[in-house]
């Protein structure tokens, strides 16, 4: 490989290219991602807080870099930005631990056709009986990372219900959306919450085209 690092900051010169190659695309994606990250019924920190914690599931150093860069601007401590970190660390833990619900279901060799339904989450159970110390160890995590902080709950049940809908967790985005909305939450911010991780996830997969755009001309 010419190049060992696949990540450079300088390369980010290279979305310009995008707009070149699909400029139709390209300019439709920047109007919605505009508007996603815009002012509404949430605050442009509070969106910025979301990206920063969906960007940690994406696994895309480009969109951290870039909206860590929009957070300080906007004079978020590095404690708030940490709380939105831990949230999401939670959740996508929280997604393999629901999955497991599954696994169990598939080990099981059940006979049920349906692979996702509510009534598997009562399975969690088993995790306990068979190790209670470790099931009590996550537990305790994903409550300390929810707890209000420098961040509210109800900030915090926003980034979540964001985080699940990249994990693609239908349990946790159920019980978080329920969570969010005894706290006040509406579904219209909801959805704010929603298209800030649809943006994200979709940037991150714009943001990797660099990757494609060096590979390919090697």
């Amino acid at each position: 490989m010419s190049n060992e690092s696949l990540y450079k900051k300088s390369d980010r010169r290279r979305l310009s290219e995008l707009a070149k190659l699909a400029p139709e695309t390209y300019r439709a994606f920047g109007a919605f991602n505009q508007k996603a990250m815009a002012e509404g019924l949430l605050s442009v920190k509070l969106k910025e807080l979301i990206a920063v914690a969906v960007a940690h599931v994406t696994g895309c150093p480009y969109c951290i870099e870039a909206h860590v860069g929009q957070i300080k601007r906007l004079e978020v401590s590095k404690e708030e930005m940490l709380e939105a970190i831990m949230v999401a660390t939670a959740l996508k833990a929280g997604s393999a631990a629901g999955h497991g619900a599954n696994a169990l279901q598939a080990y099981d060799g059940t006979d049920e056709d349906d692979l996702y339904t509510l009534s598997n989450m009562k399975r969690l159970k088993d995790f306990r009986e068979e190790n209670a110390e470790l099931f009590r160890s996550y537990l305790g995590f994903s409550h300390q990372a929810m707890k209000p902080g420098l961040l509210s709950q109800k900030e915090k049940e926003f980034i979540a219900v964001a985080v699940a809908h990249v994990t693609g967790c239908a349990y946790c985005i159920d019980a978080h959306t329920k969570t969010a909305k005894k706290l006040g939450a509406t579904m219209e911010e909801l959805t704010e919450a929603i298209f800030v991780a649809t943006a994200l996830k979709a940037g991150s997969a714009l943001a990797h085209s660099i990757n494609a755009l060096n590979a390919y001309g090697e």
